[in-house]
């Protein structure tokens, strides 16, 4: 990681530093020469299923659950949540264990609007520690979801520490008490600044921010992705009533979208390659997939390319990638071959100025797009199919709308969206940082490092003030989609040219191809305290791609 105050571009040698990162991916895992070829549309190793798969387009889509309050007295939303195991028909007449939020994966949709504050009751009755992160959330540290601020399970005692290809640490422990202070980390680092709880945590989200798509899950250190993987995760939309007057697809017409990739086991599980399955002691995953893991199903709400009935009319499509680490490259084809526009209205930080029409829409982990579909020149009868470009066989499809009859639609697309995204200016930095994300080695074994360094909680790696406005430079060797806690940025270049029609808005992920170097700008505002940057390939993030950020 450096800081300095100017400078362009990739130096000889940091390319030739990239390249040598890669030639290090050959033995584990992933040639450089397939990591170097056009960038690769592929940055992980596909788990095949051991169990008969259903046909595309035959079983419908489902639409999760909206969570009631528990009380909306005093000006604000209470919620409780239950994290717990249970079991669900995702593949028909098969059952599959699952770890969920309520009892299903994906977990319930909580509605908020802007500006009024909610609070979720978190209950662990799963067999580990959790940790919720309301992704996107412009949220005070205290309820960001930090990796060690564990809530423990009735009953948990403190694990052996162990070694192995997990980050620098992994916050097992704790110090039993409900509140209690410090967590020990699997090298036996310490984080004093650890609060941990036992069965149960208030997460307080002041919702303070532009209406947008967010979603939650869980951020365990060492153990995010199975925990994904798994089922924790579920969506949350925030609100406002200039939203609301836009005319916009609403209501039926507004579809909710979490796209994942998983793979299931002979006996119906979710099979997920863990060094330990019960994930309590040793992180990580086997060599193969060190540098990510896909599934060879796509779900689609939890349902196996699952088809919807529709209108003839426009739809709001609210678009999640919550897969760990599989990239798509959306396109929606009729049954005539035609391709239909994909009009974005918003990125994951809410509303464009003005709508970007797409044919192709690429959507890396943890990215949001908001996309309007019209469907009034698909005769009745007519299949429209969300095709994964990226994909290959059963994973190039994704799901698919088939159109049920004619309607009225008054909905529309204002050519004025929003009029509130900043402006910051690279004139206004008071810095610029610089930031590698590359595979390298620690502890012995593989991992992935921001700046040559694996993630360590005690350690301060970017201190800023309140207010400031900083631009980044960003630079990988593969894919590695970075995502900055609390604050939304705007992407300014990529390797030196201007930014991609799909980066356009407000975002708190960005997708970095291999050999890029992406540049970003934000206001550090919001709240103090200590975050996190990193990035959401989520093995990656494991093995030790994330890093502190202190606003101070």
């Amino acid at each position: 990681m450096r800081e300095r105050d100017e400078g362009r571009g990739l130096s000889r040698r940091r390319m030739l530093g990239i390249g040598g990162a890669l030639g290090l991916m050959a033995a584990t895992g992933l040639s450089a020469s397939a990591a170097l070829a056009r960038r690769p549309s592929v940055t992980g190793a596909e788990l095949r299923s051991a169990v008969p798969l259903p046909p595309p387009f035959q079983v419908p889509l489902p639409i999760p659950a909206v969570l009631k309050p528990v009380s909306t007295s005093g000006g604000a939303d209470r919620y409780e949540i239950t994290q717990r195991e249970a079991s669900a028909e995702i593949l028909p007449g098969v059952r599959t264990p699952l770890w969920t939020y309520e009892g299903a994966f994906p977990g319930p949709t909580i509605e908020s609007r802007r500006g009024r504050p909610v609070t979720v009751t978190h209950r662990n009755e799963l067999p580990v520690p959790t940790v919720v992160h309301l992704h996107g959330g412009r949220t005070p540290a205290a309820s960001d979801g930090y990796p060690t601020d564990l809530v423990l399970p009735g009953g948990w005692q403190e694990a052996t520490p162990h070694t192995g290809h997990g980050s620098a640490q992994e916050a097992h422990g704790a110090q039993g008490a409900h509140g209690a202070h410090g967590a020990h980390g699997a090298h036996g680092m310490h984080d004093p600044r650890a609060v941990v709880t036992r069965l149960t945590r208030d997460y307080t989200f002041p919702l303070d921010q532009r209406p947008t798509l967010l979603w939650y899950h869980d951020h365990r250190m060492d153990f995010t992705a199975p925990a994904i993987w798994r089922g924790l995760a579920g969506l949350q939309i925030v609100r406002d009533d200039a939203e609301d007057d836009l005319g916009l697809p609403a209501g039926p017409r507004e579809l909710p979208l979490m796209i994942a990739d998983r793979a299931f086991a002979a006996d119906g599980s979710l099979d997920y390659p863990s060094l330990d399955p019960t994930l309590r002691e040793r992180p990580g995953v086997r060599e193969p997939y060190l540098a990510g893991v896909l599934g060879d199903v796509i779900l689609v709400n939890g349902a196996p390319w699952p088809v919807h009935e529709v209108d003839a009319a426009r739809y709001r499509l609210r678009i999640l990638n919550a897969s760990n680490a599989r990239h798509y490259e959306l396109e929606a084809v009729s049954d005539d071959g035609r391709r239909l526009d994909l009009v974005q209205i918003g990125a994951d930080q809410g509303l464009l100025a003005a709508p970007v029409t797409h044919r192709l829409l690429p959507i890396a982990p943890a990215e949001r797009y908001d996309v309007i579909i019209d469907f009034s020149g698909v005769p009745v009868g007519g299949l429209v199919r969300m095709v994964n470009r990226l994909g290959s066989g059963r994973t190039r499809e994704v799901m698919a709308f088939r159109i049920a009859r004619k309607a009225t639609d008054d909905s529309r697309i204002p050519r004025v969206l929003s009029t509130d995204l900043p402006s910051w200016r690279r004139s206004e930095a008071v810095r610029v940082r610089e930031f590698d994300f590359r595979v390298g080695r620690m502890h012995g074994g593989h991992g992935w490092l921001i700046g040559g360094l694996p993630f360590d909680p005690a350690r301060s790696d970017v201190t800023t003030r309140f207010g400031d406005v900083e631009v980044w430079r960003l630079v990988a060797d593969v894919h590695h989609p970075v995502h900055l806690h609390l604050v939304g940025f705007r992407v300014l270049s990529r390797s030196g040219r201007p930014p991609l029609p799909h980066d356009a808005g407000l975002k708190d992920t960005v997708s970095l191809r291999p050999g890029e170097g992406v540049e970003i700008i934000t206001r550090f505002d919001g709240y103090r305290g200590r975050y996190l940057f990193h990035c959401h390939n989520a093995e990656h993030e494991d093995m030790g791609m994330m890093a502190n950020l202190e606003i101070i």
